[in-house]
């Protein structure tokens, strides 16, 4: 087979539950049968038995693995060299690896030379971009985002869309797999930079789809489901939350000329009445009993003080509550992310800066934590405008490269060095205002989130600029666990706990 063949392909993983009633052989060739007759160009089969009797029945290409439980490693994914020649053997044209640093029974380029020795192309399904850019150096043909969440740190609450970006500025033949549920988030991974798009458990393990369709119809139906809204610069989300789960979430960018009214009415339309017992916002900017005010117009304007509270109501016709979007992620990440057990400081540095407090097991609400508004003494402009996306990009631009932050991070990890600079100058200064926020407030721990904060690498420059410090005057970092639910969930938490006005 050609590469060039699986270009923008859509490739079904026929992988039914272990043990579960479809686990035959017969089974996963009718998956894949009918996968390819709904205009699937690819196949991923997992076990020399599967791989074999699909070979059989279709030419279409087929991506082998092998999944073995072992005690000498974590590695599960085609771990040593003889079952990567086995699965050549069995008919595959593609056999992957799980091609992450951990320890390991065969090293990567070991098993990628036993792959290409016999004619068939090697994939590395990948963790971290750390991992792709040895894999491609092993003579990997194609890297998969396979493995994200999955040895340890942050688990993505969907697709790493942020993965497959900085990958594809390595390589163009870079597989989206993983946690790919509905068509949108396979379209939205081409755009991200896939090559083709990999779709398992939502297209051919049952128990798993039947389940996502049963917990979402359990929480809609719960008196305890809130419909959440976080309003940001950049993007709009809304999603039903009971407790830590969230469920129906939509995502839309934020369009500034239609104002809060066409943003709100917007979500109205994708929740319909009864779904849930209450409405909750949680936007960029200050929320003072309900109203809302722009604090720096560059990041998020509004036409002076908006009674966001009594429009939630009025539209929604449930109980509303509204708070800062920083202060309700901080609240989020201290009742069911990283800031549990103690006081806690939390940063979302993204379009802009925003933080959130909670001492005593309280948020500070109103203007506490506004950290990103603090003064530069250099420029006299607030902080975030030396650290946010927007500066990023437009340091890029300035450099003469037109990217937006996501871009300027992908360049870096490449190793290109304008872009490397413009990150760590960020970095920098993140760490200064934590190392002040450790004076002020003596946190346990300060949590970094958002798109900038929790951006591949980002947090580890920022610890980068720490050293040097006594370590009573140094501030425990943390990523954010809740990712970008961390201000759904915590605005949920709060309406809960919040009387009905």
């Amino acid at each position: 087979m050609r590469l060039a063949d699986l270009e923008h392909a859509l490739i079904v993983s026929c992988q039914p539950v272990p043990g579960g009633p479809m686990d035959d052989a017969r089974s996963v060739v009718g998956f894949a049968l009918a996968a390819l007759a709904g205009g699937a160009k690819g196949l991923r089969i997992e076990s020399l038995d599967y791989v074999r009797a699909v070979r059989a029945a279709t030419d279409a290409p087929i991506i082998g693995i092998v999944k073995q439980d072992r005690t000498d490693t974590a590695v599960r994914i085609t771990p040593t060299a003889e079952l990567a020649a086995a699965l050549c053997e069995a008919g595959a044209d593609i056999v992957a690896v799980d091609a992450t640093r951990r320890p390991r029974p065969a090293d990567v380029g070991a098993l990628i030379a036993t792959i290409r020795q016999r004619g068939r192309l090697a994939m590395a399904d990948c963790a971290t971009i750390d991992d792709a850019r040895e894999a491609l150096a092993a003579g990997a043909d194609l890297v998969g985002s396979t493995m994200s969440g999955y040895t340890g740190g942050p688990v993505p609450h969907g697709p790493d869309y942020e993965l497959l970006t900085a990958m594809r500025a390595l390589t163009p033949h870079v597989v989206a797999e993983g946690r790919l549920h509905t068509p949108a988030q396979a379209a939205e991974a081409l755009r991200s930079g896939a090559f083709c798009v990999v779709v398992g458990s939502a297209l051919t393990r049952t128990e798993h789809a039947t389940a996502w369709f049963r917990a979402a119809m359990d929480e809609a139906a719960s008196t305890d489901t809130v419909l959440a809204i976080d309003i940001g610069g950049t993007k709009i989300a809304a999603a039903l939350v009971n407790g830590d789960r969230v469920s129906a979430a939509v995502t839309f960018p934020t369009d500034p000329a239609a104002g809060p009214a066409a943003w709100l009415a917007a979500i109205a339309r994708h929740f319909p009445a009864g779904a849930y017992a209450r409405v909750a916002a949680a936007v960029s900017g200050l929320v003072d009993d309900g109203t809302w005010s722009a604090l720096n117009p560059a990041t998020l304007n509004l036409p002076g003080g908006y009674a966001l509270a009594t429009e939630l109501e009025r539209l929604f016709g449930v109980p509303a509550y509204a708070a800062n979007d920083a202060q309700a992620a901080a609240w989020g990440e201290y009742r069911y992310g990283a800031g549990a057990g103690g006081n806690m400081v939390f940063l979302t540095i993204s379009t802009g800066i925003g933080g959130g407090i909670v001492l005593d097991g309280r948020p500070l609400l109103g203007l506490a934590g506004h950290f990103g508004l603090l003064r530069d003494a250099s420029s006299g402009g607030p902080i975030e405008n030396l650290i946010s996306g927007h500066h990023i990009a437009a340091e890029a631009r300035a450099a003469g490269h037109d990217l937006a932050a996501v871009g300027v991070f992908a360049a870096a990890a490449a190793g290109e060095a304008w872009a490397e600079a413009i990150v760590d100058a960020s970095a920098h200064r993140v760490a200064l205002l934590c190392a002040d926020i450790k004076l002020i407030l003596d946190p346990r721990r300060i949590v970094i989130g958002g798109g900038i904060g929790l951006a591949p690498g980002f947090l580890d420059r920022v610890r980068g600029h720490l050293p040097g410090r006594p370590p009573r005057l140094t501030p425990e970092l943390a990523a954010a666990r809740l990712g970008t639910n961390a201000g759904l969930i915590g605005v949920a938490d709060l309406a809960r706990r919040h009387p009905a006005r």
